[in-house]
């Protein structure tokens, strides 16, 4: 089952269920998607599920950013739906990989695109998006291949 099949029928079972928060979260999500579908179709190009991991990864790396603000602000109401918000994206997401899963991940694709110096750090990213999109943390993962090709 795609994700767009799976985001249809969780949204079903939502409404169904009368969850309406997860509905919402849900329907928040089809509307980022559609989004992108239309900005896709103008460039001349489709949407894949690696595309649609990548915006599910973008939308809870900003609701985990305004999680903390709100947090700070002492603001207990707006983090709770946050934080609802960023389960329910996350259950659309694939188990993230555990950082020594990342670490081998990262020694593996340096070997693979023969990276030996800061110049080839794009090459080696490129690899680890192309295999792991939606299983690993990019920001974290780049810092991890900087260090690896400095050291």
């Amino acid at each position: 089952m795609s994700l767009r099949e799976r985001f249809t029928q969780e949204m079903k079972d939502a409404m169904k269920g009368g969850d309406k928060s997860r509905l919402a979260a849900i329907r928040m999500i089809q509307a980022a998607l559609k989004d992108r579908d239309i900005e896709a179709r103008g460039a001349g190009k489709e949407v894949s599920e690696e595309d649609i991991l990548a915006l599910l990864q973008k939308m809870v790396k900003s609701r985990q950013e305004s999680l903390a603000m709100y947090e700070q602000a002492g603001r207990e109401d707006l983090a709770a739906t946050e934080r609802g918000e960023i389960t329910v994206i996350q259950s659309f997401l694939p188990a993230q990989m555990s950082d020594e899963d990342v670490k081998a991940a990262i020694a593996a694709a340096i070997t693979e695109t023969g990276a030996t110096a800061m110049k080839d750090m794009g090459k080696v990213v490129g690899a680890l998006k192309a295999k792991f999109t939606g299983q690993m943390d990019f920001a974290k993962a780049s810092a991890l291949v900087k260090a690896a090709l400095n050291g």
